[in-house]
């Protein structure tokens, strides 16, 4: 029998679908300047390092600055209209972008993207927890979280394909455009939840009893747990970013891909291999994280260990053809922690503090890595641009493996955490 306020599994499974579906668009929307990157730089005269601070630092800026106040709006009102909204400016932006004329206007356009985003993934992860119980959230925010992967692909396949075709614009204008319809769609297709509805009583919040901003940020910065959950991604995504926003411009520049020749061998890596990572992570937590919660901490861990001579071999292939396979094995592995830390911090708060606890780990881990690591790389390229100039990316992708070692680091501290804490409370811990 269902609790009260549950949802039916059709239901349920078609809210997700529909959630999985606008995370593409987000994510798809946030990749297409990575992914076009060559093309907009001879358009608009941009240098690895202003590449960088666009897909980095200043979208990150807006993104992180504007969760927190959605997240509080998410958490009191509708998350379904709080995702339509958000939904429908980051893709007005996107077309926005398409019709820049100037750098400047271009990085207006993109942080408004950022601005739009913010409201997105917050909502869903809420959202997806009150349609689906413990035990089976792992599975579904790794659905859900399969859509950075199938976003990339379709960005990769018809970004490229439509540039290559016609022009970078036009695939701005193109999937801009499906996102708005795409939002018009969501308040009919995701019926809100009840909030906490399976979660059982002690977790249902009384409506009179809402917590505070104060008090979820407190909550989330003085449990280390959740803040080493956020530090830890935050690394990891430093690398993931770092790498996912030159990709395509080092294939293409360094060895030798066509555009053409991205849009489907380099599509088809990243959709497949961030797709099972997505996936095989999410069974995993689900397995093991039952038994033990040290399982959120020790298979981001294990993987990124795994992770590092692929990702040096990848840098180091001397064509494209031998390096997408090294790639491929690499995003696998680099895309652990996401499922993982996602759902460590949806079930270590209660369910009125979910929105506002995923967009404060959000907010940590994307400063760290979305606004750290591309601006990061772009700044080292530009470095050596000038007496590298056959290999400066390569330089600057080398320059990203230490980060690999404090990702594993703090995972490995977050598992020391939560090994006390299960002892604390009771629980078995290996």
């Amino acid at each position: 029998m269902q609790p009260e306020g549950a949802t039916s599994g059709s239901r349920a499974w078609i809210a997700l679908g529909m959630l999985t579906f606008v995370y593409v668009l987000n994510f798809l929307s946030r990749q297409l300047p990575s992914i076009l990157a060559s093309k907009i730089q001879e358009s608009l005269h941009v240098s690895d390092a202003e590449l960088g601070l666009i897909g980095g630092l200043y979208f990150a800026l807006f993104y992180c600055g504007i969760s927190v106040p959605v997240a509080r709006l998410a958490d009191r009102t509708n998350r379904s209209l709080v995702l339509t909204a958000a939904c429908a400016v980051w893709s007005a932006a996107t077309m926005f972008c398409g019709t820049a004329g100037s750098y400047l206007q271009f990085v207006a356009g993109y942080m408004t993207v950022g601005f739009g985003e913010a409201g997105g993934v917050p909502p869903s992860y809420s959202i997806i927890c009150d349609y689906f119980p413990t035990g089976r959230r792992g599975t579904a925010l790794g659905v859900f979280n399969f859509g950075p992967a199938l976003g990339a692909a379709l960005g990769i396949a018809f970004g490229a394909s439509i540039a290559a075709a016609y022009s970078w614009r036009y695939a701005f204008l193109f999937l801009g455009g499906a996102g708005v319809l795409t939002a018009i769609a969501i308040p009919f297709v995701i019926h809100e939840p009840r909030r906490g509805a399976l979660d059982g009583l002690a977790n249902r919040p009384l409506s009179s009893a809402r917590t505070s901003f104060g008090e979820s940020l407190r909550l989330f910065f003085s449990r280390r747990s959740l803040l080493l959950a956020g530090l830890a991604a935050g690394a990891n995504q430093l690398v993931t970013y770092g790498l996912s926003n030159f990709s395509v411009l080092f294939l293409m520049r360094e060895k030798g891909m066509t555009l053409r020749e991205v849009a489907v061998w380099y599509s088809l890596t990243v959709v497949i291999a961030m797709g099972a990572s997505m996936f095989v992570c999410g069974r995993i937590i689900d397995r093991f994280a039952r038994r033990t919660k040290l399982a959120y901490a020790l298979a981001p861990a294990i993987s990124l260990s795994l992770a590092i001579p692929w990702y040096l071999a990848f840098v180091w292939a001397p064509a494209w053809r031998l390096a997408l396979p090294l790639l491929a094995v690499t995003i696998f592995l680099n895309y652990f922690y996401l499922s993982a830390m996602v759902t460590l911090v949806q079930e270590q708060v209660r369910a009125d503090q979910r929105v506002m606890s995923g967009a404060l780990l959000l907010l940590v881990m994307n400063f760290i890595g979305l606004g750290l690591g591309p601006t990061y790389v772009g700044s080292i390229s530009q470095f050596f641009r000038a007496t590298h100039p056959q290999n400066s990316l390569q330089i600057a992708l080398y320059a990203l493996t230490p980060f690999y070692l404090v990702a594993v680091f703090l995972f490995l501290m977050l598992a020391r955490v939560l090994r006390r804490e299960s002892a604390a409370s009771g629980e078995t811990a290996p």
